[in-house]
C-alpha cells in the first residue's frame, strides 16, 4: 500500500510529454466502451492470481464496479509497480486502482480520485486485555515485524519493550498465547487474518498512529473523468456495494 516509487522512474514519468490527456479521457472511455485498470496482480488480497489463473481481489472488484458504473466494461492490466506510474502516463492503461497511497510525490506526475480506504499502522490486543488506548501499554512487550515501519514507530515512542518477528503469523500466535501484550502492524493484513481465523484480538483505537490515503490515479487534465469517478465511487459508498466488497475480501469496511 504505503510502497515506494523509484525516484528514478518518478523522475522519468515526471518528465513524459501529457500528450494522452489532451482531451479529456472520459470522453474516450465512453467511445471505446472499456476501462482499462492497472494493478500489480500481486498484493493480496487486492490483487492476485487465484488457483483458477484469474486476477482477482478487492482492487479487482473495486476497478471492475467503477467501469460498469461508466458504462464500459472493465480490463484488467497487470503490471510491474515500480513502472506503474510510468505506464499511465504514455497511455498504456486508463487508470491505477492498485492500492496506492496518495503522496506528494506522486501528484506531480498523475492526479487522484478518492481516497478509496485508508490504511496505516494500528496496535492490537487479546480481547478483554482492558487496555483502552496506547498510553497503558507503557512498560508492556509490543511485538513488531523486524523493519518495517511498525517497528520504527514503536522504537521512537521509546516506552515500551519491543519483540521483532519476521511476519504476521508468528506475531498473532504469540499475541493469542499471551507472549506480547500487543502487537503493531499494517492494519489491513491484521483484519485479513482476523476474518479468516476469528482470533480472539481487538484493535486499540489511536489517532496519533501514521495513516495513509489510498486513491485511485489518473492522467493528469482530465476533470470530467475525475468527477465521473468520483461519483462512481461516491454511489457504491452510499449504496452499499463498497461495504459487501470490503468484507468479502478484508472481513470489514474499510473506507
Amino acid at each position: 500500500m504505503n510502497r515506494v516509487f523509484s525516484a528514478v522512474l518518478m523522475a522519468a514519468a515526471i518528465c513524459l510529454p501529457f500528450t494522452a490527456a489532451e482531451a479529456d479521457d472520459l470522453q474516450k472511455i465512453e467511445n471505446a466502451g472499456k476501462l482499462s485498470v492497472a494493478l500489480s496482480g500481486a498484493f493480496p488480497p487486492f490483487s492476485f492470481v487465484d488457483e483458477n489463473n484469474q486476477v482477482v481481489g478487492f482492487d479487482v472488484d473495486i476497478g471492475s464496479e467503477i467501469a460498469r458504473r461508466l458504462k464500459a466494461e472493465p480490463n484488467i492490466v497487470t503490471t510491474a509497480w515500480d513502472g506503474i506510474i510510468a505506464g499511465l502516463v504514455t497511455g498504456r492503461y486508463d487508470t491505477i486502482i492498485g492500492s496506492m497511497s496518495i503522496t506528494e510525490e506522486r501528484k506531480k506526475a498523475v492526479d487522484f480520485v478518492g481516497p478509496y480506504y485508508r490504511s496505516g499502522l494500528a496496535v492490537f490486543v487479546r480481547k478483554g486485555a482492558g487496555i483502552a488506548g496506547v498510553g497503558e501499554l507503557e512498560g508492556k512487550t509490543v511485538g513488531v515485524t523486524l523493519g518495517e515501519a511498525a517497528e520504527k514507530w514503536a522504537r521512537d515512542q521509546n516506552k515500551f519493550e519491543i519483540r521483532t518477528y519476521k511476519g504476521l503469523p508468528e506475531m498473532l500466535l504469540d499475541l493469542g498465547a499471551g507472549r506480547v501484550d500487543a502487537i503493531v502492524a499494517d492494519d489491513v493484513p491484521v483484519f485479513v487474518a482476523m476474518a479468516k481465523s476469528n482470533a480472539p484480538i481487538e484493535q486499540v483505537k489511536d489517532d496519533t498512529l501514521p495513516r495513509y490515503d489510498i486513491g485511485i490515479a489518473i492522467r493528469k487534465n482530465n476533470p470530467e473523468l475525475a468527477a465521473a469517478m468520483q461519483k462512481a465511487l461516491n454511489d457504491m459508498m452510499a449504496d452499499g456495494t463498497y461495504k459487501i466488497i470490503s468484507k468479502k475480501w478484508i472481513g470489514q469496511d474499510i473506507r
